[in-house]
């Protein structure tokens, strides 16, 4: 379904993404972990084409995403649902349009079909009736379901999900994972999970890779991360602050880090 082929980013002169290599198969999950600034939300901007590289290529069914022309950009979007870390609601529109959204402005179906694919979408992540609700009156978690059903109400091939469970209590996040997990079930669809959450990344995910220096470091079963015995991967999964990195000259460093502060050593 994708593949992503030695991908480069830079953003004045600091190198984000160095080579990404990585096939995410039909109807999989693929969860990306890594530290927060690390470019996993900047490579999901480049899967639905949002953002360009420096070079390489993102395929889709052998197409790539970054040849596609004009008239057809819209199009390929409508394909990709995404559900953006904070839901990203309009503030002024009701949940029915919110949801409906990318329905109202490109296509032509009518109103009365639209407001069936809203009530269907809404039901399907057990949201019945709140249809004329505003976003201020909606909990965070509601606000995650909103967002979940505006990303499959154009009814995608593929789900990118931006950190899903941040910033919600660990109740509410295990309810969206399950929702990541059935969205796969019933709909068969092909997933993107990028996160920092172990214990979500675990549950969703067919497959997990991670992400640092700007390359995918390692890729397998959540069985498999769990078991590795990858330095960088297993001081990650088990969030030390302290262990080996590598870096660009090649040389294992042991960190400790803070948010304010950082000591090294060779």
């Amino acid at each position: 379904m994708i593949e992503i082929i030695d991908l480069h980013k830079s953003f004045k002169g600091h190198r984000v993404l160095a080579g990404v290599d990585l096939k995410i198969e039909t109807g999989e999950t693929m969860v990306i972990i890594g530290r927060s600034g690390c470019g996993k939300s900047v490579l999901l901007k480049h899967i639905i084409g949002l953002m360009r590289p420096d070079s390489g290529k993102i395929l889709m069914d052998g197409t790539n995403v970054f040849e596609i022309g004009k008239d057809e950009i819209n199009h390929f979007r409508m394909q990709i649902g995404m559900l953006f870390q904070g839901a990203a609601l309009f503030d002024s529109l009701t949940v029915q349009e919110n949801v409906g959204f990318s329905l109202f402005e490109h296509t032509h179906l009518l109103l009365d079909e639209i407001a069936r694919r809203v009530k269907e979408k809404l039901r399907l992540v057990g949201l019945s009736g709140i249809e004329v609700l505003m976003p201020a009156e909606l909990s965070g978690g509601m606000k995650k379901r909103v967002g979940l059903a505006r990303a499959i109400c154009t009814e995608p091939k593929i789900i990118l999900y931006d950190e899903p469970t941040t910033g919600l209590d660990p109740i509410t996040g295990d309810a969206i994972n399950d929702l990541i997990i059935r969205m796969r079930e019933r709909l068969r669809v092909t997933s993107i999970v990028v996160t920092h959450d172990m214990t979500s990344a675990y549950k969703v995910g067919n497959r997990i890779a991670m992400l640092y220096n700007g390359k995918i470091v390692g890729v397998g079963t959540p069985e498999e991360i769990r078991e590795s015995k990858d330095p960088l991967v297993h001081q990650f999964i088990t969030g030390s602050a302290r262990g080996p990195i590598t870096t660009e000259e090649g040389r294992d460093r042991y960190v400790v880090e803070s948010d304010d502060n950082r000591h090294t050593g060779v």
